[in-house]
């Protein structure tokens, strides 16, 4: 026995769809109910299997469904018959998806699950009317890097702005989970984030038509998604939207990602209770091709950078790492050769490069609100387009 809830919306197919399932033997409708809240209200008792209800209703999104499935609650739509409605009901992680004016098949999809009489889903490439065979076009690059303020914003801001000099379209994501820094340095006056309007838009199913809304234009190759306003707001970002996110950026440009510095996992965290904090970070470095950690040249920095080296390979299983060792200076007392056999016994095919230590340049950017290209040339800018030259050749030799 198929115990059913079906949400009423007064929709026209609501009446057929209600008369299908109670002739059949093998279900049982227990409550129509209201809306959303209802909905949630009468799956948390246990009792329910399979809730039917409308693509289009008021508050579904992709937390609804997965709050359904952790209460053993089964979800299928019956949407209006056009790919958008259906493309969405799929990307909030609805299987069944029912065409309106096929309500007969409602039963069958509550009763066996997904199968054949079911609409296909659309791919992301056929609503938006792109070939169905395109690839994604860009490579995401993640910025990491240890505790201490080793240049990490100021490494990722400076590598995307040198991509969009060289006329490549490239989006930076700010996912700092301890607060992003990117709108600041950039002068960026943005009242709503565009991380959190992201990740609404993920849940929502609607990232794919609506991402470059929450962009912010900086010149005719550069676009940032800002960060979060209050370090306090990370909860609001659900598991899997950076991924989402990243992945929708890619599909059309360079993504560079600004990200925090920890991937200490929470041992009180149950798992699927609620998303934990440095998860953020993780899945950066999960999404990215290629993860530039960068440290600072001091002892302390280097310490750092050592240990960060062994914490990324125990929770990626091959990561693919270029070490950027930031504020190079000669006051230090060594030269780039002496950095880099230290830091060759934790791993012997890390790219090292350095940047030098060019405060003058970093506060010409950061009072005028621009990048450090925009603020002219400098011995940092040279060394950020060599790091951009030699990334540039490591693609072009794996390709």
């Amino acid at each position: 026995m198929i115990v059913t809830l079906l949400v009423s919306t007064g929709a026209a197919w609501e009446s057929s769809a209600l008369a299908s399932l109670n002739e059949h033997p093998g279900v049982v409708v227990l409550k129509r109910c209201v809306d959303v809240d209802d909905l949630l209200a009468t799956a948390s008792a246990g009792q329910g299997e399979v809730a039917v209800l409308g693509a289009e209703l008021a508050g579904l999104d992709a937390a609804v469904v997965d709050q359904l499935r952790q209460y053993g609650v089964r979800a299928v739509a019956v949407a209006q018959d056009d790919d958008v409605a259906r493309a969405r009901a799929h990307r909030i992680g609805i299987d069944a998806v029912v065409a309106a004016d096929r309500v007969e098949d409602l039963v069958d999809a509550v009763v066996r699950g997904p199968g054949p009489a079911l609409l296909e889903a659309p791919t992301v490439e056929a609503v938006a009317g792109l070939p169905p065979s395109a690839p994604p076009s860009g490579r995401v690059i993640a910025v990491w890097g240890p505790a201490g303020a080793p240049g990490r914003t100021t490494l990722a801001t400076a590598l995307a702005a040198e991509l969009a000099r060289r006329r490549m379209t490239t989006v930076l994501v700010d996912a700092d989970p301890y607060g992003g820094a990117v709108a600041q340095q950039l002068g960026v006056l943005d009242e709503v984030s565009g991380l959190l309007s992201a990740a609404r838009l993920v849940t929502g199913g609607s990232i794919d038509e609506r991402f470059p809304t929450v962009q912010r234009r900086l010149s005719d190759h550069l676009r940032v998604v800002t960060g979060l306003p209050r370090a306090d707001r990370w909860v609001e970002v659900r598991p899997g939207a950076l991924t989402a996110i990243v992945e929708r950026a890619r599909s059309e440009a360079q993504v560079v990602i600004d990200t925090g510095f920890s991937l200490e996992q929470d041992p009180a965290t149950d798992v699927g209770a609620r998303p934990e904090r440095n998860a953020m970070t993780l899945e950066a470095l999960t999404a990215a091709d290629e993860v530039l950690l960068v440290g600072a040249a001091d002892p302390v920095g280097l310490a750092r950078v050592a240990r960060a080296i062994a914490e990324v390979h125990e929770v990626l299983p091959a990561p693919v790492l270029r070490l950027v060792v930031n504020r190079m200076r000669p006051s230090l007392g060594w030269r780039e050769a002496d950095v880099t056999s230290m830091l060759a016994g934790f791993g012997g095919n890390l790219g090292v490069h350095f940047l030098p230590d060019d405060q003058p340049a970093v506060d010409r950017a950061l009072v005028a609100g621009r990048t450090l290209v925009e603020a002219g040339e400098s011995p940092l800018t040279r060394a950020v387009a060599s790091l951009v030259d030699a990334m540039a050749g490591r693609v072009a030799a794996r390709r």
